[in-house]
């Protein structure tokens, strides 16, 4: 799992035929202390908006979350962080 934040929205209006109807969303890496930040794109699950951190799962993890292992998906945010709390600091 990794701690992202919403950056964008995806709007394709071709794509392939099992992607229909899944919200994809344009998310970058949050990780506290981490320099290089990876943005890339995951299918959201949860009705995530711009702004929220959240949190993705990649790989097949990704694809059961839709119950299909033939889904053509590498990321899906399956969680809305309402509040991040490392040692002693919230977040």
């Amino acid at each position: 799992m990794k701690i992202c934040r919403v950056i964008g929205h995806v709007w394709a209006t071709k794509k392939e035929e099992r992607l229909e109807g899944l919200k994809l969303m344009v998310v970058q890496e949050d990780e506290p202390g981490k320099s290089k930040k990876e943005v890339f794109v995951a299918a959201d699950t949860v009705c995530a908006g711009i702004g929220d951190q959240i949190i993705v799962v990649s790989g097949s993890t990704a694809r059961k979350v839709f119950g299909r292992d033939d889904m053509p998906v590498d990321e899906a945010i399956v969680a809305i962080i309402d509040n991040l709390e490392i040692g002693q600091e919230a977040k």
